[in-house]
């Protein structure tokens, strides 16, 4: 702590990443990522875009919203883009969010969205998930001035349909409803072709999970032109140049391959399917997942210590130490042959 620092920054209780290891040979199954390298255009772009780098970027990524528009069936100025999903979903709190009623979210959800809650000085309201670890759309029936949703929900990787959206959107015609779609790729249903009716819907996608684009940072929203411009008018008080011109490149060329997305998502899904069975097997209870992750929990070995002892052993998964979910562990997809290698140790371990 330092004389100099804000009164704010005395009081945050910052957002902790997952493990990124420094030594090879890792079976890194903690943080989500895809574990198939991007389309091989994307780096072919990339490169071409390298000659450019003496020059500012579009400060409107023009040829990524334009395309992102073309693929999702929506006009370019309902497209709002960032440097990754967090930064657009920090643009979203402080444009959208803050007002005298509480924000409304799951408790069991992403945990940056208290931390911005706290950054930004926004009072919100968590509303339990039931029994199953679901969202129950009739909890959402409260005062408040929004609804934020991670669909499907993070960690649990349980899925709203898109009819429980549009349900929820048509109950609250005058509340914001911000819906959270990092992992809808993956089996989920998207929003995003009810924001030509609401214009209390915005979508927020990502490139970095079933795009294969972590490392770019390229996130974006999707909604009717006020809510866009709101956003547009915090990111030019903040940063013109939130993309830059390779990550524009990039994820133009990733979003117009679409042979290459649908090709290794669904690899991720079959891979998903065989890793649920075998947890199972081993005596795991694992939620329904439509992410590139599973939850899941042993029946008589505490979270904490399975993800500890499998540290031990090469393999990194997730352990969140919070009400509720302490015992779960989240695990990303990955290969077939990390998945196995997982399982393997698992094995060894009961």
């Amino acid at each position: 702590m330092s004389r100099f620092w804000s009164p704010v920054v005395q009081t945050l209780s910052p957002y902790v990443p997952g493990e990124q290891p420094k030594q090879d040979g890792v079976v890194k199954l903690n943080t989500n990522e895809n574990p198939y390298p991007p389309s091989p255009r994307v780096l072919t772009a990339i490169a071409s875009a390298a000659e450019r780098l003496r020059l500012y970027p579009d400060p409107h990524a023009t040829r990524l919203r334009e395309a992102i528009a073309a693929h999702s069936d929506v006009a370019p100025e309902q497209v709002f883009v960032g440097n990754g999903s967090d930064e657009v979903l920090a643009h979203t709190f402080q444009a959208l969010l803050k007002h005298d009623r509480p924000l409304l979210f799951p408790d069991v959800t992403y945990s940056f969205y208290p931390v911005y809650c706290r950054l930004y000085g926004i009072a919100h309201d968590e509303v339990p998930l039931d029994a199953a670890m679901r969202i129950e759309i009739a909890g959402y029936r409260r005062p408040s001035s929004a609804i934020l949703l991670c669909n499907p929900n993070a960690p649990t990787g349980i899925a709203l349909s898109r009819e429980a959206i549009a349900a929820l959107l048509a109950e609250n015609p005058d509340r914001l409803v911000v819906v959270d779609e990092a992992y809808v790729d993956f089996g989920a249903e998207s929003a995003v072709p009810l924001v030509a009716r609401h214009d209390n819907l915005l979508v927020i996608q990502t490139f970095s999970k079933s795009r294969s684009l972590a490392g770019l940072r390229v996130g974006f929203a999707i909604g009717q032109r006020p809510l866009i411009e709101a956003l547009e008018r915090v990111k030019d008080s903040f940063n013109s140049y939130p993309v830059d011109c390779l990550a524009i490149a990039g994820a133009v060329a990733a979003i117009e391959d679409d042979a290459w997305f649908l090709e290794t998502r669904a690899r991720i899904i079959a891979s998903r399917d065989v890793l649920a069975r075998d947890l199972g097997q081993l005596g795991f209870e694992v939620l329904p997942s439509l992410a590139n992750f599973v939850f899941a929990r042993h029946r008589s070995r505490s979270g904490t210590d399975l993800a500890a002892a499998l540290r031990q052993r090469g393999v990194l998964v997730r352990n969140f130490k919070k009400p509720r979910i302490e015992d779960f562990l989240r695990i990303t997809v990955g290969t077939d042959e990390q998945c196995g290698r997982l399982i393997e140790v698992l094995r060894g371990l009961f």
